[in-house]
């Protein structure tokens, strides 16, 4: 039996995650269009809130699985993420059942979300782990950058990290590109190759996603 997470509880979260984010903020979906209808993907998320993963599940075009925190996964909550076929990942070494899952999803052709900055910040592209590039490179699967674009710090903010309720939240999808150098090598010199390429492409697009949106 696989052990692949499941695309059908992925499906599932999709429409539980729009639900709930167009009922407590009014998301506004720019360049959905652009995730590829078919095939591996990867999207990258820019990680300055909270609902960061829920909004991007939420909203995207196709069911994504998230690598998310193996601390977010207690008790129910943790059945829950399990159930709608999230990827379980412990940052404090090299998880290789969590590699495995996440190079499984790209394999079935699924959405791997990830947050290359690693862990909430400032959302800015600044500091990239190589886990992006290695999965990019070695799946051959092209990346879409995202931009979660809201407000922490006005008035009417009831928790920490998460923008007031009711406000507006910004999604900006930008166009797909490959991190590899088309010779398929996964070497460091080609991982850090491609991390660089990567970091350009997020920061190009997150700039351009604030011009757009006037954030």
């Amino acid at each position: 039996m696989s052990d692949a997470p499941s695309e059908r509880g992925a499906e599932v979260g999709r429409r539980i995650g729009v639900g709930l984010m167009y009922g407590l903020w009014k998301p506004r979906v720019l360049g959905s269009w652009r995730v590829p209808a078919s095939g591996p993907v990867i999207l990258a998320v820019n990680h300055a809130h909270n609902i960061d993963g829920p909004m991007v599940m939420g909203v995207a075009p196709r069911p994504a699985h998230f690598l998310i925190k193996q601390e977010a996964f207690v008790g129910p909550l943790g059945r829950f993420l399990d159930g709608i076929g999230q990827v379980k990942v412990d940052r404090t070494g090299t998880d290789r059942t969590a590699v495995t899952r996440a190079l499984d999803v790209l394999r079935n052709d699924g959405v791997l979300g990830i947050f290359p900055e690693g862990t909430r910040g400032e959302g800015d592209f600044a500091s990239l782990r190589a886990g992006l590039a290695y999965f990019a490179v070695r799946s051959g699967a092209p990346i879409v950058p995202v931009a979660v674009l809201g407000s922490t710090d006005r008035p009417g903010r009831l928790i920490k990290g998460l923008p007031p309720l009711r406000s507006r939240v910004d999604v900006v999808f930008g166009d797909p590109f490959e991190a590899g150098d088309g010779s398929g090598r996964r070497t460091r010199k080609a991982l850090d190759e491609a991390t660089v390429r990567i970091q350009d492409r997020l920061t190009a697009h997150l700039e351009n996603a604030r011009r757009l949106t006037g954030r």
